[in-house]
Parts: C-alpha cells; structure tokens; sequence
C-alpha cells in the first residue's frame, strides 16, 4: 500500500507543526444559535517562542471571542485559552490520528470532563477543526467547521 503525500508542510522546531495554521482563516457554517461566521487567526508572538490565536464567533445574537496562546510547556506544546464569557483551559498535544493521518490534536480537563480539540487538512487547502468530548466509547463530536483562507 502506497503512502499518501502529506498535505501539510509542516515548520521547523517546537512549533512547527503549527505552520500550516498561520495565517487568516473563516468558516461560515449553520448551528444551533443560527448562522455562524468564525474567524481564526493564527500569528507568530514573542520573538516566535509562541503561536496566538484570536477567534471570533459571530451569531445573530452577538459575539463570542477566544484569545488562546500554544507554546511548550515542560517540554509539551501546550495551550492557555481565554475567553469573552471569563472561562479558561488549558491542554497538551495528543493524538488525533483516529481523525486524520495529519490531525494536530489537544486534549485539556474541562469542568465536564475529557476534551478535545482536532485540526486537520482538507483537500482544497483549507482545514476543518472540530470539539469532542469523551464518552464511555470513545469521542463525542459536536462541533465541526471546515475553513478557508481569509
């Protein structure tokens, strides 16, 4: 069985497998508060000791905003996430495999237990990224966005 050529090229160091989300990106989707557009913008911070990433939610309803940071951690890429309801998190890399050969996946303890995050390529240059929580069998998903270059 022949190996599939990676989509993504990924970057030097510790935080070079966060190189194929620099950048701007937008997905415009439907979800149970209505029509959503989300913005997720991924930048070089502090001498590129860090990747920050600023997210904004847009519902008709109003707004919801996440201001997150990966760097490593104790030798782990890790994350620091805030956001505009006055919540936090905090996850390390893992393995997001089962999801997509090239997944970038982060799993943090949450007040409701085990989750996830999973960001992955798709064809047409774009990524998805999805939330799931743990379940007795496995993951749950329940959230999915495909994005697009801003």
């Amino acid at each position: 069985m022949a190996t599939k050529k990676p989509i993504w090229k990924k970057g030097r160091g510790k935080l070079g497998i966060l190189q194929p989300l620099l950048g701007t990106w937008i997905a415009e989707t439907d979800s149970p508060m209505g029509k959503l557009k989300c913005t997720r913008s991924f930048k070089l911070i502090l001498s590129g000791q860090y990747i920050e990433l600023n997210a904004k939610w847009e519902f008709s309803k109003g707004v919801y905003e996440e201001q997150a940071v990966y760097g490593m951690n104790d030798g782990m890429l890790s994350f620091w996430s805030f956001t505009s309801d006055g919540k936090k998190s905090q996850g390390a890399i893992a393995d997001g495999k089962d999801v997509h050969a090239e997944a970038i996946c982060f799993e943090a303890n949450m007040p409701a237990g085990m989750a996830r995050m999973i960001y992955w390529p798709s064809e047409d240059g774009g990524f998805y990224w999805a939330v799931e929580s743990k379940v007795k069998k496995g993951w749950n998903r329940f959230t999915k966005h495909h994005y697009h270059s801003l």
